[in-house]
Protein backbone atom coordinates (compact mmCIF):
# COMPACT_ATOMS: atom_id res chain seq x y z
CA UNK A 1 0.00 0.00 0.00
CA UNK A 2 1.08 3.57 -0.61
CA UNK A 3 2.77 5.17 2.37
CA UNK A 4 1.24 8.20 4.07
CA UNK A 5 4.09 8.61 6.54
CA UNK A 6 6.42 11.57 6.26
CA UNK A 7 10.08 11.03 5.47
CA UNK A 8 12.02 10.00 8.55
CA UNK A 9 8.89 9.12 10.49
CA UNK A 10 8.94 5.99 12.65
CA UNK A 11 6.73 3.00 11.90
CA UNK A 12 7.04 1.76 15.49
CA UNK A 13 4.00 2.40 17.72
CA UNK A 14 5.48 2.84 21.20
CA UNK A 15 3.64 1.71 24.35
CA UNK A 16 2.41 4.50 26.63
CA UNK A 17 3.55 7.15 24.14
CA UNK A 18 2.09 10.32 22.64
CA UNK A 19 2.91 9.26 19.10
CA UNK A 20 2.21 12.73 17.68
CA UNK A 21 5.30 13.80 19.63
CA UNK A 22 7.35 10.63 19.37
CA UNK A 23 6.90 9.92 15.67
CA UNK A 24 9.84 12.16 14.69
CA UNK A 25 11.73 12.16 17.98
CA UNK A 26 12.81 8.74 19.25
CA UNK A 27 15.79 8.04 21.49
CA UNK A 28 17.38 5.08 19.69
CA UNK A 29 19.56 3.05 22.05
CA UNK A 30 22.15 0.73 20.53
CA UNK A 31 24.02 -0.95 23.37
CA UNK A 32 24.34 -1.27 27.12
CA UNK A 33 27.14 -1.87 29.56
CA UNK A 34 26.56 -2.24 33.28
CA UNK A 35 24.51 0.72 34.49
CA UNK A 36 25.05 2.60 31.22
CA UNK A 37 23.24 2.63 27.89
CA UNK A 38 24.35 4.32 24.67
CA UNK A 39 22.37 5.95 21.88
CA UNK A 40 22.91 5.84 18.12
CA UNK A 41 25.13 8.92 18.31
CA UNK A 42 27.35 7.23 20.90
CA UNK A 43 26.18 9.33 23.85
CA UNK A 44 26.21 7.59 27.23
CA UNK A 45 23.34 7.66 29.77
CA UNK A 46 23.20 6.49 33.38
CA UNK A 47 20.23 4.12 33.53
CA UNK A 48 18.33 5.42 36.53
CA UNK A 49 15.36 3.13 35.99
CA UNK A 50 16.87 -0.26 35.05
CA UNK A 51 14.89 0.21 31.84
CA UNK A 52 11.34 -0.58 32.98
CA UNK A 53 12.26 -1.67 36.55
CA UNK A 54 13.83 -4.88 35.26
CA UNK A 55 17.57 -4.69 34.39
CA UNK A 56 18.54 -5.93 37.85
CA UNK A 57 21.95 -7.35 36.90
CA UNK A 58 22.73 -4.50 34.52
CA UNK A 59 23.29 -4.48 30.78
CA UNK A 60 25.61 -6.44 28.51
CA UNK A 61 25.99 -9.64 30.54
CA UNK A 62 27.98 -12.04 28.38
CA UNK A 63 27.15 -15.06 30.54
CA UNK A 64 23.42 -14.65 29.92
CA UNK A 65 23.97 -14.18 26.19
CA UNK A 66 26.15 -17.31 26.13
CA UNK A 67 23.47 -19.34 27.93
CA UNK A 68 20.87 -18.15 25.44
CA UNK A 69 23.13 -18.98 22.49
CA UNK A 70 23.87 -22.46 23.80
CA UNK A 71 20.20 -23.21 24.41
CA UNK A 72 19.20 -22.00 20.94
CA UNK A 73 21.74 -24.33 19.38
CA UNK A 74 20.38 -27.24 21.42
CA UNK A 75 16.61 -26.55 21.35
CA UNK A 76 15.30 -23.02 20.88
CA UNK A 77 11.89 -24.01 22.24
CA UNK A 78 8.97 -26.38 21.98
CA UNK A 79 5.38 -26.22 23.18
CA UNK A 80 4.77 -27.19 26.81
CA UNK A 81 1.11 -27.99 26.22
CA UNK A 82 -0.03 -31.42 27.36
CA UNK A 83 2.88 -33.58 28.51
CA UNK A 84 5.71 -31.79 26.66
CA UNK A 85 8.55 -30.27 28.70
CA UNK A 86 12.11 -29.06 28.31
CA UNK A 87 15.07 -29.13 30.67
CA UNK A 88 15.47 -25.36 31.33
CA UNK A 89 11.77 -24.98 32.17
CA UNK A 90 11.85 -27.93 34.56
CA UNK A 91 15.02 -26.63 36.21
CA UNK A 92 13.63 -23.10 36.54
CA UNK A 93 10.35 -24.29 38.06
CA UNK A 94 12.22 -26.38 40.62
CA UNK A 95 14.54 -23.50 41.47
CA UNK A 96 11.80 -20.91 41.86
CA UNK A 97 9.65 -23.09 44.08
CA UNK A 98 12.67 -23.74 46.30
CA UNK A 99 13.21 -19.97 46.66
CA UNK A 100 9.64 -18.70 46.99
CA UNK A 101 7.73 -18.39 50.29
CA UNK A 102 4.79 -20.27 48.76
CA UNK A 103 3.86 -23.56 50.42
CA UNK A 104 4.38 -26.55 48.10
CA UNK A 105 4.65 -24.27 45.07
CA UNK A 106 3.96 -25.05 41.40
CA UNK A 107 5.04 -22.73 38.56
CA UNK A 108 2.94 -21.70 35.56
CA UNK A 109 5.13 -19.82 33.08
CA UNK A 110 4.06 -16.95 30.82
CA UNK A 111 5.76 -14.41 28.56
CA UNK A 112 5.49 -11.41 30.90
CA UNK A 113 3.92 -9.82 33.94
CA UNK A 114 0.61 -8.75 32.44
CA UNK A 115 0.00 -12.23 31.11
CA UNK A 116 0.97 -13.67 34.49
CA UNK A 117 -1.55 -11.42 36.27
CA UNK A 118 -4.32 -12.61 33.98
CA UNK A 119 -3.22 -16.18 34.66
CA UNK A 120 -3.43 -15.64 38.42
CA UNK A 121 -6.84 -13.98 38.12
CA UNK A 122 -8.28 -16.76 35.98
CA UNK A 123 -6.70 -19.41 38.17
CA UNK A 124 -8.23 -17.84 41.30
CA UNK A 125 -11.70 -17.99 39.75
CA UNK A 126 -11.17 -21.45 38.29
CA UNK A 127 -9.89 -22.76 41.63
CA UNK A 128 -13.12 -21.89 43.40
CA UNK A 129 -15.17 -23.29 40.53
CA UNK A 130 -13.28 -26.57 40.86
CA UNK A 131 -14.24 -26.60 44.56
CA UNK A 132 -17.92 -26.25 43.61
CA UNK A 133 -18.02 -22.57 44.65
CA UNK A 134 -18.59 -20.94 41.23
CA UNK A 135 -19.94 -17.71 42.75
CA UNK A 136 -16.49 -16.82 44.13
CA UNK A 137 -15.34 -14.70 41.18
CA UNK A 138 -14.82 -11.22 42.67
CA UNK A 139 -11.28 -9.82 42.48
CA UNK A 140 -10.12 -6.89 44.62
CA UNK A 141 -7.24 -4.56 43.76
CA UNK A 142 -5.99 -1.28 45.27
CA UNK A 143 -5.92 2.36 44.28
CA UNK A 144 -2.66 3.31 42.49
CA UNK A 145 -2.15 -0.38 41.75
CA UNK A 146 -0.66 -1.48 38.45
CA UNK A 147 -1.10 -5.04 37.25
CA UNK A 148 -0.28 -4.76 33.57
CA UNK A 149 -2.55 -3.86 30.67
CA UNK A 150 -4.30 -7.11 29.82
CA UNK A 151 -8.00 -7.55 30.54
CA UNK A 152 -7.90 -8.66 34.16
CA UNK A 153 -4.94 -6.47 35.03
CA UNK A 154 -6.63 -3.36 33.65
CA UNK A 155 -9.84 -4.17 35.51
CA UNK A 156 -8.21 -4.61 38.94
CA UNK A 157 -5.66 -1.82 38.42
CA UNK A 158 -6.05 1.40 40.36
CA UNK A 159 -4.48 3.99 38.04
CA UNK A 160 -7.51 5.73 36.56
CA UNK A 161 -5.73 6.96 33.43
CA UNK A 162 -5.01 3.33 32.52
CA UNK A 163 -8.65 2.31 33.05
CA UNK A 164 -10.33 5.10 31.11
CA UNK A 165 -11.47 5.00 27.49
CA UNK A 166 -11.74 1.24 27.00
CA UNK A 167 -15.45 0.91 27.57
CA UNK A 168 -16.81 -1.50 30.20
CA UNK A 169 -14.11 -3.36 32.09
CA UNK A 170 -14.53 -6.86 33.53
CA UNK A 171 -17.37 -7.28 36.00
CA UNK A 172 -16.71 -8.80 39.38
CA UNK A 173 -13.77 -6.52 40.15
CA UNK A 174 -13.24 -3.55 42.46
CA UNK A 175 -10.47 -1.44 44.00
CA UNK A 176 -10.01 -0.06 47.50
CA UNK A 177 -7.75 2.60 49.03
CA UNK A 178 -4.23 1.20 48.95
CA UNK A 179 -3.33 2.32 52.47
CA UNK A 180 -6.51 1.41 54.37
CA UNK A 181 -7.09 -2.00 55.90
CA UNK A 182 -10.62 -0.99 57.02
CA UNK A 183 -11.46 -0.15 53.40
CA UNK A 184 -10.43 -3.64 52.30
CA UNK A 185 -12.37 -5.29 55.09
CA UNK A 186 -15.45 -3.22 54.31
CA UNK A 187 -15.24 -4.22 50.65
CA UNK A 188 -14.92 -7.88 51.55
CA UNK A 189 -18.04 -7.60 53.70
CA UNK A 190 -19.91 -5.56 51.08
CA UNK A 191 -19.30 -8.12 48.35
CA UNK A 192 -19.51 -11.04 50.75
CA UNK A 193 -16.42 -13.18 51.41
CA UNK A 194 -18.27 -16.15 49.91
CA UNK A 195 -18.19 -14.28 46.57
CA UNK A 196 -14.56 -13.08 46.67
CA UNK A 197 -11.94 -15.15 44.86
CA UNK A 198 -8.76 -13.16 45.59
CA UNK A 199 -7.13 -9.95 46.75
CA UNK A 200 -4.20 -8.60 44.71
CA UNK A 201 -1.43 -6.52 46.35
CA UNK A 202 1.92 -5.08 45.31
CA UNK A 203 4.29 -4.92 48.31
CA UNK A 204 5.66 -1.59 47.03
CA UNK A 205 3.38 -0.04 44.43
CA UNK A 206 5.82 0.86 41.69
CA UNK A 207 4.12 2.29 38.60
CA UNK A 208 1.43 3.94 40.71
CA UNK A 209 4.05 6.25 42.24
CA UNK A 210 6.34 4.14 44.46
CA UNK A 211 3.94 3.95 47.39
CA UNK A 212 5.38 2.09 50.37
CA UNK A 213 3.17 -0.14 52.51
CA UNK A 214 1.83 1.34 55.71
CA UNK A 215 3.49 -0.38 58.67
CA UNK A 216 1.71 -3.62 59.45
CA UNK A 217 -0.59 -3.34 56.43
CA UNK A 218 0.66 -6.28 54.36
CA UNK A 219 0.74 -8.64 57.33
CA UNK A 220 -2.80 -7.58 58.23
CA UNK A 221 -4.00 -8.16 54.65
CA UNK A 222 -2.62 -11.69 54.84
CA UNK A 223 -4.41 -12.30 58.13
CA UNK A 224 -7.65 -10.83 56.75
CA UNK A 225 -7.52 -13.11 53.70
CA UNK A 226 -6.90 -16.10 55.96
CA UNK A 227 -9.81 -15.11 58.20
CA UNK A 228 -12.25 -14.96 55.28
CA UNK A 229 -10.78 -17.81 53.25
CA UNK A 230 -9.86 -15.51 50.37
CA UNK A 231 -6.82 -16.14 48.18
CA UNK A 232 -3.93 -13.69 48.55
CA UNK A 233 -2.09 -12.90 45.30
CA UNK A 234 1.13 -10.89 45.69
CA UNK A 235 2.21 -9.08 42.53
CA UNK A 236 6.02 -9.18 42.69
CA UNK A 237 6.64 -8.30 39.06
CA UNK A 238 8.77 -5.32 40.16
CA UNK A 239 9.63 -6.24 43.75
CA UNK A 240 11.24 -9.68 43.34
CA UNK A 241 14.76 -10.83 42.47
CA UNK A 242 16.68 -8.40 44.63
CA UNK A 243 14.78 -5.15 44.07
CA UNK A 244 13.72 -5.20 47.73
CA UNK A 245 16.68 -7.25 48.97
CA UNK A 246 15.20 -10.76 48.73
CA UNK A 247 14.42 -13.34 46.09
CA UNK A 248 10.79 -12.46 46.72
CA UNK A 249 9.83 -9.41 48.75
CA UNK A 250 7.03 -11.35 50.46
CA UNK A 251 9.84 -12.65 52.69
CA UNK A 252 10.41 -9.14 54.01
CA UNK A 253 6.93 -9.14 55.54
CA UNK A 254 6.78 -12.87 56.33
CA UNK A 255 3.94 -13.39 53.85
CA UNK A 256 2.98 -16.85 52.59
CA UNK A 257 0.86 -15.98 49.54
CA UNK A 258 -1.45 -18.37 47.76
CA UNK A 259 0.10 -17.08 44.54
CA UNK A 260 3.09 -14.92 43.63
CA UNK A 261 3.18 -13.24 40.23
CA UNK A 262 6.67 -12.57 38.84
CA UNK A 263 8.41 -11.31 35.68
CA UNK A 264 10.95 -8.53 34.93
CA UNK A 265 13.90 -9.34 37.21
CA UNK A 266 13.62 -13.10 36.66
CA UNK A 267 15.63 -12.60 33.46
CA UNK A 268 16.68 -8.98 34.08
CA UNK A 269 14.89 -8.31 30.81
CA UNK A 270 17.32 -10.30 28.66
CA UNK A 271 14.34 -12.26 27.30
CA UNK A 272 10.61 -11.92 28.05
CA UNK A 273 9.41 -14.24 30.82
CA UNK A 274 6.88 -14.18 33.64
CA UNK A 275 4.83 -16.59 35.65
CA UNK A 276 2.76 -17.53 38.65
CA UNK A 277 3.96 -19.55 41.62
CA UNK A 278 0.82 -21.19 42.99
CA UNK A 279 0.59 -22.92 46.36
CA UNK A 280 -0.13 -26.60 46.67
CA UNK A 281 -3.57 -25.64 47.94
CA UNK A 282 -4.38 -23.79 44.71
CA UNK A 283 -2.83 -26.50 42.55
CA UNK A 284 -4.56 -29.41 44.30
CA UNK A 285 -7.83 -29.49 42.31
CA UNK A 286 -5.82 -29.69 39.08
CA UNK A 287 -2.95 -31.92 40.24
CA UNK A 288 -4.43 -34.48 42.63
CA UNK A 289 -7.00 -36.28 40.47
CA UNK A 290 -7.27 -36.67 36.69
CA UNK A 291 -10.08 -34.95 34.84
CA UNK A 292 -9.73 -31.26 35.82
CA UNK A 293 -7.75 -29.38 33.16
CA UNK A 294 -6.81 -25.71 33.41
CA UNK A 295 -7.68 -24.67 29.85
CA UNK A 296 -5.33 -21.72 29.78
CA UNK A 297 -1.84 -21.05 28.46
CA UNK A 298 0.29 -19.12 25.99
CA UNK A 299 2.01 -20.44 22.89
CA UNK A 300 5.42 -19.57 24.32
CA UNK A 301 4.79 -20.73 27.90
CA UNK A 302 7.91 -22.44 29.27
CA UNK A 303 9.97 -21.22 26.30
CA UNK A 304 13.25 -23.09 26.65
CA UNK A 305 15.56 -20.20 25.69
CA UNK A 306 13.79 -17.70 27.94
CA UNK A 307 14.09 -20.18 30.82
CA UNK A 308 17.80 -20.61 30.08
CA UNK A 309 18.21 -16.84 30.30
CA UNK A 310 16.42 -16.85 33.65
CA UNK A 311 18.64 -19.58 35.08
CA UNK A 312 21.77 -17.71 34.00
CA UNK A 313 20.39 -14.48 35.46
CA UNK A 314 19.64 -16.15 38.81
CA UNK A 315 23.20 -17.47 38.80
CA UNK A 316 24.54 -13.92 38.40
CA UNK A 317 22.35 -12.60 41.21
CA UNK A 318 23.59 -15.38 43.48
CA UNK A 319 27.26 -15.48 42.48
CA UNK A 320 27.79 -11.72 42.69
CA UNK A 321 25.73 -11.36 45.85
CA UNK A 322 23.47 -8.85 44.15
CA UNK A 323 20.36 -10.15 45.85
CA UNK A 324 20.88 -8.10 49.01
CA UNK A 325 21.89 -4.93 47.16
CA UNK A 326 18.32 -3.65 47.08
CA UNK A 327 18.29 -3.54 50.86
CA UNK A 328 21.91 -2.40 51.26
CA UNK A 329 21.44 0.58 48.92
CA UNK A 330 17.88 1.58 49.78
CA UNK A 331 19.09 4.13 52.32
CA UNK A 332 21.53 5.69 49.86
CA UNK A 333 18.86 6.05 47.17
CA UNK A 334 16.37 7.58 49.56
CA UNK A 335 19.08 9.93 50.86
CA UNK A 336 19.63 11.09 47.27
CA UNK A 337 15.98 12.07 46.76
CA UNK A 338 14.81 13.05 50.26
CA UNK A 339 16.48 16.51 50.21
CA UNK A 340 14.54 17.35 47.04
CA UNK A 341 11.41 17.99 49.13
CA UNK A 342 12.97 21.39 49.83
CA UNK A 343 12.73 22.22 46.12
CA UNK A 344 9.78 24.47 45.21
CA UNK A 345 8.55 22.01 42.57
CA UNK A 346 8.56 18.97 44.87
CA UNK A 347 5.81 18.07 47.31
CA UNK A 348 6.97 14.64 48.49
CA UNK A 349 9.77 12.10 48.25
CA UNK A 350 9.23 8.38 48.75
CA UNK A 351 11.73 5.57 49.23
CA UNK A 352 13.73 3.65 51.79
CA UNK A 353 12.21 0.23 51.07
CA UNK A 354 14.25 -1.42 48.33
CA UNK A 355 16.16 0.10 45.44
CA UNK A 356 13.36 2.29 44.12
CA UNK A 357 12.25 5.82 44.97
CA UNK A 358 10.16 8.68 43.63
CA UNK A 359 9.56 12.41 43.95
CA UNK A 360 6.11 13.88 43.49
CA UNK A 361 5.59 17.38 42.14
CA UNK A 362 3.41 20.02 43.78
CA UNK A 363 0.08 20.08 41.89
CA UNK A 364 0.10 23.89 41.69
CA UNK A 365 3.48 23.80 40.00
CA UNK A 366 2.17 21.35 37.40
CA UNK A 367 -0.70 23.70 36.65
CA UNK A 368 1.83 26.49 36.37
CA UNK A 369 3.67 24.82 33.50
CA UNK A 370 6.39 22.76 35.22
CA UNK A 371 5.76 19.38 33.61
CA UNK A 372 7.08 15.95 34.50
CA UNK A 373 8.08 15.45 30.86
CA UNK A 374 10.20 18.61 30.95
CA UNK A 375 12.06 17.39 34.04
CA UNK A 376 12.67 13.97 32.50
CA UNK A 377 13.99 15.64 29.34
CA UNK A 378 16.26 17.96 31.33
CA UNK A 379 17.76 14.99 33.17
CA UNK A 380 18.25 13.17 29.86
CA UNK A 381 20.16 16.15 28.44
CA UNK A 382 22.49 15.74 31.41
CA UNK A 383 23.05 12.06 30.63
CA UNK A 384 20.66 10.47 33.16
CA UNK A 385 17.51 8.49 32.39
CA UNK A 386 14.63 8.78 34.86
CA UNK A 387 10.97 7.85 34.44
CA UNK A 388 7.89 10.04 34.64
CA UNK A 389 4.96 8.59 36.57
CA UNK A 390 1.83 10.73 36.52
CA UNK A 391 2.71 13.66 38.77
CA UNK A 392 6.04 12.20 39.81
CA UNK A 393 9.44 10.89 38.75
CA UNK A 394 10.75 7.44 39.63
CA UNK A 395 14.20 5.95 40.11
CA UNK A 396 14.94 2.20 40.15
CA UNK A 397 18.52 1.64 38.95
CA UNK A 398 20.22 -1.71 38.35
CA UNK A 399 21.37 -3.52 41.48
CA UNK A 400 24.95 -3.08 40.25
CA UNK A 401 24.88 0.70 40.75
CA UNK A 402 27.38 2.23 43.19
CA UNK A 403 26.65 4.75 45.97
CA UNK A 404 28.61 7.34 43.98
CA UNK A 405 26.42 6.80 40.93
CA UNK A 406 23.31 7.02 43.11
CA UNK A 407 24.52 10.42 44.28
CA UNK A 408 24.79 11.45 40.62
CA UNK A 409 21.14 10.46 40.11
CA UNK A 410 20.03 12.73 42.95
CA UNK A 411 22.19 15.65 41.93
CA UNK A 412 21.16 15.43 38.28
CA UNK A 413 17.49 15.32 39.21
CA UNK A 414 17.99 18.45 41.33
CA UNK A 415 19.64 20.22 38.39
CA UNK A 416 16.77 19.20 36.12
CA UNK A 417 14.24 20.53 38.62
CA UNK A 418 16.16 23.81 38.81
CA UNK A 419 16.18 24.18 35.05
CA UNK A 420 12.44 23.58 34.71
CA UNK A 421 11.61 25.83 37.67
CA UNK A 422 13.60 28.66 36.11
CA UNK A 423 11.73 28.27 32.79
CA UNK A 424 8.21 27.88 34.24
Amino acid sequence: MESTAAAGETRLWHPFADMARVRHDELVLTRGEGVWVFDAAGRRYLDGTASLWYANVGHGRREIADAVHAQMLALESYSAFGDFANEPALALAARLTALAPVPDGRVFLTTGGGEAIDTAAKLARRYWSALAQPDRVHLIGRSAGYHGTNGYGTSIGGIEANRAGWGPLLPGTSTVAHDSLPALEQELLRVGPQRVAAVFVEPVMAAGGVHLPVEGYLEAVGALCDEHGVLLVVDEVVCAFGRLGHWFSSERWQLAPDMIVFAKGVTSGYLPLGGVIASGRVAAPFWDEPGTTLRHGATYSAHATCCAAALANLDVLERERLLTRGKELEGALYAAVAPLVAHPLVGAARGGVGLLAAVELVPEQLRGGATVAAIVAAARRRGVLVRGLGAGIALSPPLTITPEQIAVLGETLREALDEVAAAA
